[in-house]
Order: C-alpha cells, then sequence, then structure tokens
C-alpha cells in the first residue's frame, strides 16, 4: 500500500501529540487504504482479516473505525457491521459546499495578510500539480491536486481548519472512487488555479474566492457526468489490499 500519500491521510482527527496511539496508527492505515483504493467503496470492512495483518485486536480497530464513521469516510449499519462510504449523487455538491466554506475562509485569510513563506509553499504545492499534469499518473495527479488544497488551508495556521480539510478530502477522494466510470482525474490544470495564486498575491480576497468557486462547480459538474472533460483514468484493482503490522510505540514524525 501506498506510503507516501497526502499529509491529510493522517491529518483528520488527529491532534499533535508526541506520540500517536495504537488507535490513531490504526485509523490512520485505514484512511490510507481508504484513500489508496486498496479498501474499495461499499466494501465492508474485514474486522478480522485487517486486525489480523496490522497485528492488532478487533477492539481498537473498531474504536479506530468509529472515528472514520464520525468522519463519513466508514458507514455502519446495525447488524452488518461498517463498510467504505459511498459518496454520490447529491452529496458531491454538498462536499463542495463545505469545502468551500474552509477554503474561501482560508483565502480571505491569506489575502488579507499576505504571508511569504505561507505563498511559497502554495505556489510550490501548484508547481507540482502542474509538473505531474504532463504525465499520464492519474493517482499522482489526483494527489498532488488535493495537496495543493491541503497546503492552501495549513497556511492559515488553523488546527481546526486544517482537520476539518482533511476529513473532507477524503471524503472528496470517495467521491472519484463513486463515480460509476470509475476513478479518473482531469488531464488539464483548470486556470482556476493559476487566478486564485494571483488574487492571493494581489490581496484580492473576492478574487480568490470567485476562482474556488468556479473551479468547485466545475468539479461537481464533472463528478455528477455533466459536462466532458479529456481525463486521465486508473484502474483502482491496481491497489495493494495488504496491511504492514503497525508499530504501536511508534512515534509521529508526519507532521
Amino acid at each position: 500500500m501506498p506510503r507516501d500519500l497526502p499529509r491529510s491521510v493522517g491529518r483528520a482527527s488527529v491532534l499533535r501529540v508526541s506520540r500517536l496511539s495504537t488507535v490513531d496508527l490504526i485509523a490512520i492505515e485505514l484512511r490510507k487504504a481508504i484513500f489508496s483504493g486498496a479498501l474499495t467503496v461499499g466494501a465492508p470492512l474485514g474486522e478480522v482479516e485487517i486486525a489480523s495483518q496490522l497485528g492488532v485486536s478487533r477492539s481498537p480497530l473498531r474504536e479506530a473505525a468509529q472515528r472514520l464513521v464520525q468522519e463519513g469516510i466508514l458507514t455502519a449499519i446495525p447488524g452488518r457491521g461498517m463498510s467504505v462510504a459511498v459518496i454520490d449523487g447529491e452529496q458531491i455538491p454538498d462536499v463542495y459546499e463545505m469545502r468551500l466554506a474552509i477554503e474561501a475562509q482560508a483565502a480571505r485569510r491569506i489575502a488579507r495578510d499576505p504571508d511569504p513563506q505561507a505563498m511559497e509553499r502554495i505556489t510550490a504545492a501548484y508547481d507540482e500539480l502542474v509538473a505531474v499534469s504532463e504525465g499520464d499518473d492519474a493517482r499522482a495527479i489526483g494527489d498532488a491536486d488535493l495537496e495543493f488544497h491541503q497546503v492552501l488551508v495549513d497556511a492559515v495556521g488553523s488546527d481546526r481548519l486544517s482537520r476539518g480539510i482533511a476529513t473532507l478530502i477524503m471524503q472528496t477522494r470517495i467521491m472519484s472512487f463513486s463515480v460509476p466510470d470509475g476513478y479518473s482525474v482531469r488531464r488539464s490544470v483548470s486556470p482556476t488555479y493559476r487566478r486564485l495564486l494571483d488574487a492571493l498575491a494581489e490581496g484580492n480576497a473576492d478574487g480568490a474566492v470567485a476562482a474556488l468557486e468556479e473551479q468547485f462547480a466545475d468539479a461537481v459538474s464533472r463528478l455528477r457526468g455533466d459536462v466532458t472533460v479529456d481525463i486521465v483514468e486508473v484502474d483502482v484493482e491496481e491497489a495493494d489490499h495488504g496491511f504492514q503490522p503497525i508499530d504501536a510505540a511508534a512515534a509521529d514524525d508526519s507532521r
């Protein structure tokens, strides 16, 4: 299973602590598996098999899974256990509405008081997205896209905003997996990204928010099949379905 996933995979609901608990580590591994497609949308959570592969008991696994239920990443049905969420239909614009609430506020804060170092990180994330979009690796493109938005919000310096967008980024990836035609990403980088960067650099909060609004509206239309754009596809079945045993005593060196 990939280990170089966007930082958002490990951010949701994890506070800044010196060491992570076993439950924290299990939650991160589950998020990685869902984010990569190793645990497919709608698939039941095989507690016995996953606990065995991770080298943990079912009790902390269930506690970690409950966290993901609260994050909208897993679903729980009484008597039928837990499964990976499916996010489609009218849920798509709802997720982007929540993303806009957080990212628009981040854009306003950045535009109001531009920080050169923060702008440098955001620009670097954009440059990475442009670079990988010149290739045919749909996963790399999708990861760079989501990482850009995580970096944008992280630039504000608010743990709550960062954790909030991390959860929504996970839900965004699930939406991409939930599309009937399979996971795909836009081949070309939307010009709204450049407009967003320019507006932030100019201190133009309204322009930055407008760029996000257009970008998200386009994304909703694509995911719902309302528009056709040139895309890059990926075979989700290529994902590694195995878990590596976790080290419950491992220090958190990801933040």
